[in-house]
């Protein structure tokens, strides 16, 4: 998971672009044409990178081959020449949630991720993102998440502050030495916790599914066959009279509010947000289950109530067991 360098730095948050020359057709190009297609074929483009911008880059010699030697714009690329520049982010909407610091030491930053914050820049989320706004804010360039957290979803993301150490941290996240504990809101299942309560299995459910999840497809499925997610359910809470009134501001109004705890054993793509569905209690805010909301429907003021509570593992440098938590709820992170 180690990541190529590069030999243009980081510049305010944002990595190289890294291209390629390769196809039927390209071998020859000329540099300004390479960088111009794959500008121009961006689906979100900032206005004004144009053509007097794609030549500005080069006379600032901030488009250069691997070995760090400044190209022109006139320089024709052979097959399989690297090609690394910077993209200017299109605009994009201020996410009115802030990220809160939970732990800092040498070597990592623990935040509390706000919702509709992806973690790291993909497509029309570059800027407005964990991983760039923490850069730009502590000035530590070479921060990198050691896991994901769906934009959607709020709370605890593990960071990484020296490229040197991405590597084993994002080993344990991948090889799922990682105990993490979820919290959820959602209507109040009486039959569901009186099940939880007559539970053998050390007092919890376990919910085992196989998932399967498409690129670009926003719901994910059951499917059968093994199981490959799996979620035990510890514990529900009543939400208090305040709590109630305090969601239904938000939301309208609702049946009576709980909390879920929710323990993944596994890390598929909505695996708990599909379980509550399954369960009968979809996630309270969540715009993809059971209805998929538009985009243009997208309301920063109402937010889904699901949040990495608790992270712990062996540090796979010291041995030692760590141990984070945020007691931060959703709506604290909004900005005022």
């Amino acid at each position: 998971m180690r990541r190529k360098s590069t030999p243009l730095p980081i510049k305010n948050g944002l990595n190289p672009t890294r291209i390629r020359v390769q196809g039927a057709g390209l071998s020859g190009i000329r540099a300004a044409d390479a960088v111009a297609e794959v500008i121009f074929s961006q689906r979100h483009r900032h206005p004004d990178d144009d053509w007097d911008a794609i030549h500005q880059r080069f006379d600032a010699g901030e488009v250069v081959r691997h070995n760090g030697s400044p190209l022109h714009a006139d320089d024709v690329l052979a097959e399989n020449t690297e090609v690394f520049f910077y993209k200017i982010p299109a605009p994009e909407t201020a996410v009115p949630y802030r990220l809160s610091i939970v732990h800092q030491d040498d070597d990592l930053l623990v935040v509390h991720k706000p919702p509709f914050m992806a973690t790291m820049p993909r497509a029309r989320h570059i800027v407005q993102t964990a991983t760039v706004q923490l850069r730009r804010t502590t000035g530590i360039a070479e921060l990198s998440p050691a896991h994901r957290l769906d934009r959607l979803t709020s709370g605890l993301v593990v960071f990484t502050t020296r490229p040197e150490l991405r590597g084993p941290y994002q080993t344990l996240f991948a090889q799922r030495r990682v105990s993490k504990v979820y919290e959820a809101i959602a209507a109040h299942n009486h039959a569901l916790a009186h099940q939880l309560d007559q539970a053998l299995d050390d007092a919890r459910l376990t919910w085992r599914s196989r998932l399967e999840k498409n690129p670009g497809e926003l719901q994910g499925r059951f499917v059968e066959g093994e199981p490959n997610a799996i979620t035990h359910l510890e514990a529900i809470t009543a939400c208090s009279p305040a709590e109630q009134a305090e969601l239904e501001k938000i939301h309208g109004s609702q049946p009576p509010l709980a909390r879920y705890r929710l323990a993944p054993v596994t890390g598929k793509t909505h695996q708990l947000r599909l379980h509550m569905w399954a369960a009968g209690v979809p996630i309270l805010g969540d715009p993809v289950y059971p209805r998929i909301y538009r985009e243009d429907e997208e309301d920063f003021a109402v937010p889904m109530h699901l949040i990495a509570r608790e992270i712990s593992f062996q540090d796979p440098l010291s041995g030692e067991q760590r141990s984070f938590r945020t007691d931060l709820g959703v709506l604290d992170t909004a900005c005022s």
